[in-house]
């Protein structure tokens, strides 16, 4: 008999968990992580199209990749056919690839579903399209939970967000490829559930008595809200809301309004080639792109040339070093230490680089202060959707990553009171809530 899981595919982290009616068990599905239970969404690939998940993938990636040797050669990509008036032309297209190239690394695979125009990447000599890229995560997820149960899984209960996307067509469109990269990956009967419902589940088994609530999921790619009636076989959802701000949109602020000026933003005015890769720097999915040698070529004469030396040999090092992904770690890793410390250290010393700033939480919450309005207006629509007022929710559970940065937790305590608001295990309680589930609709 196979058993019956739930799995949060999540933006920046993924994980597995089983409940047997009394207790969840999230499991270790990566050992070399910090925390096991814990598996960071990335996936390798290599050339010879072998996959890797987790730590495991971002280790081999820096094994691999960083610091090495390119050499590009001119290869066919295939022929425009031009017909027009009484002309007709057909004309080869070239483009230079990296023949020493040994992976690629990707992330934000479940951003992959509902980002508008994005239907895939080329790897190598394959296409994988969202649905492919997703496919083989969730495959080798379901792989390393079958070898710690020791049983076979064929059922599964995944989470996904309120909104998928912003049109309901969009919305449908995200979840059915992901129905069926679950289905391809080898799930036999796939179900969802909302995340925050989720969350919410998981809360549900430590009260006494029946509560109002509000779960508070705000993750690496969403903030969720669900406004619920719980406890003592009580189980109500009032509405639900979502909206598409969360911890990459953080990341991709502080890039955008502190980090660039060590790329050469400022000093460089005339030339919109390098204006253009500088730009290029807050996006995870373009920079891989930009390491051609046409734009080394441009790079290497502004250098000679004397202009903005220092900056733009940063530049063309994290970009032809391979340095990208430890360039958003050390973003990402400072925007958490930032809910701690009232500044961080953001620096990067390499061949070629040697970037620090020191951010201060001030600043932080000064880049962000955007989104708090966002967040604000989607709560109190989604409450008042409800039929609630603040007076009337007896606690607001918090959950995600992002649910821990200071200024939202001042804006929940804000409206609720900080006494109401709770702090929930931030990595594990959607995977709990879903096994819940998982095992209810069994």
């Amino acid at each position: 008999m196979s058993i019956k899981v739930g799995i949060d595919f999540g933006t920046s982290n993924s994980g597995v968990a089983v409940y047997d009616g009394r207790r969840v068990t999230v499991l270790p599905l990566d050992r070399q992580n910090v925390q096991p239970e814990v598996v960071k969404t990335v996936l390798y690939v290599t050339r010879d199209y072998q996959a890797y998940i987790g730590q495991e993938a971002v280790e081999l990636y820096y094994r691999d990749n960083i610091n090495r040797q390119r050499r590009f050669v001119k290869q066919w990509a295939g022929e425009i056919d031009y017909r027009g008036a009484d002309m007709h032309y057909v004309r080869d297209i070239y483009v230079y690839v990296d023949e020493l190239k040994p992976g690629r690394l990707l992330q934000y695979l479940k951003t992959a579903l509902r980002k508008e125009g994005y239907r895939g990447t080329q790897i190598f000599e394959r296409y994988y399209s969202v649905g492919d890229l997703a496919k083989t995560y969730l495959s080798l997820l379901k792989t390393r939970a079958e070898d710690v149960l020791g049983e076979k899984i064929e059922s599964a209960t995944l989470g996904r967000p309120v909104k998928f996307a912003q049109t309901p067509e969009g919305d449908r469109k995200a979840e059915e490829t992901l129905r069926q990269a679950a289905h391809e990956a080898g799930f036999k009967q796939v179900d969802f559930e909302l995340e925050p419902i989720a969350a919410a589940l998981d809360y549900e088994q430590t009260l006494t008595r029946p509560q109002n609530i509000v779960i508070f999921d705000f993750g690496g790619g969403t903030l969720d809200i669900a406004v619920m009636r719980l406890g003592s076989g009580e189980r109500r959802v009032y509405a639900s809301g979502g909206v598409d701000v969360a911890g990459s949109d953080f990341d991709r602020a502080i890039i955008e309004k502190r980090m660039l000026p060590h790329f050469g933003l400022g000093l460089i005015r005339h030339q919109p080639e390098i204006l253009e890769m500088i730009q290029a720097v807050p996006d995870w999915m373009a920079l891989p792109d930009l390491a051609t040698p046409l734009n080394r070529n441009t790079l290497d004469k502004a250098i000679r040339a004397g202009l903005a030396l220092a900056r733009l040999k940063a530049l063309q090092a994290l970009i032809y070093n391979d340095l990208a992904f430890t360039f958003y770690n050390r973003v990402e890793a400072a925007k958490i230490a930032l809910s701690n410390d009232g500044a961080a250290v953001i620096s990067l010393d390499d061949k070629e680089i040697a970037l620090w700033e020191l951010y201060t939480r001030y600043q932080f919450e000064a880049d962000i202060l955007e989104y708090v309005a966002k967040v604000e207006k989607v709560l109190l629509e989604t409450l008042a959707t409800a039929g609630l007022e603040p007076g009337s929710v007896d606690a607001i559970v918090k959950t995600g990553g992002s649910s821990n940065i200071p200024l939202f937790s001042s804006l929940l305590g804000k409206i609720f009171g900080a006494e109401k608001v709770k702090q929930s295990n931030a990595f594990s309680s959607v995977v709990a809530g879903l096994a819940i589930k998982s095992k209810m609709s069994a």
